[in-house]
């Protein structure tokens, strides 16, 4: 089993309201995918993606019955949160926290579709350049953007990262594709309900750090 699929996505109701805790539970082993990367310079992602986890259980802890749906969450801060809302509290963490959740979607997605550059096949470079591209630069400034410049040069080789993701097991590539495209089916359901709730309730940000 790979890293991922040791910890699998559930499926979504037809409703597409998705359960607070078992979200939490589900996105709490995803930092360790950063180790995958084999480099420290990955650290502030990983960082981060703790930090809105940590916020989001802290509310959700208060009154699991209140917040028992992410829906519930941003429903009930909009009230609570009035002119400072989307900016605070755990829509706010669930924000940035669902930005990381689509890189790594985006990054997996480009390398189950076998995206390879072709002056450097044996690099993942690539596939991180399209996740960061599409799902964090917007939300960067020039300096943030150039940590992660110099953090594409640190990244492993392909055979590496995916060898990491198989927990360092000797894996047929094509099998440990397999796997990573099994985990997408559920993960990327997840990923596109929550930005499909920001979207419907007004609740996107679009400011840079």
């Amino acid at each position: 089993m790979t890293l991922l699929l040791d910890n699998q996505f559930p499926p979504l109701p037809d409703n597409k309201e998705i359960d607070t805790k078992v979200f939490l539970e589900s996105v709490s082993h995803l930092p360790s995918f950063f180790d995958c990367l084999g480099s420290k310079v990955f650290a502030p992602i990983k960082a981060d993606i703790n930090r809105n986890i940590t916020k989001m259980k802290a509310v959700y802890d208060s009154d699991p019955v209140k917040y028992e749906t992410l829906q519930q969450i941003l429903l009930a801060e909009k009230s609570i949160h009035a002119s400072e809302w989307p900016k605070a509290g755990a829509t706010l963490a669930l924000m940035w926290l669902k930005r990381g959740l689509r890189f790594i979607q985006i990054l997996l997605e480009s390398l189950a579709d076998g995206e390879i550059d072709d002056d450097n096949p044996i690099l993942i470079r690539i596939n991180i350049t399209k996740a960061y591209d599409q799902a964090l630069k917007r939300y960067h400034g020039w300096i943030v953007q150039k940590v992660f410049k110099a953090a594409l040069f640190a990244a492993p080789c392909r055979s590496d990262f995916l060898k990491a993701l198989s927990k360092n097991q000797e894996v047929a590539e094509e099998d440990c594709l397999s796997k990573v495209r099994q985990f997408l089916i559920n993960f990327t359901a997840t990923v596109d309900a929550i930005y499909e709730m920001y979207y419907t309730m007004n609740a996107e940000l679009d400011y840079q750090v």
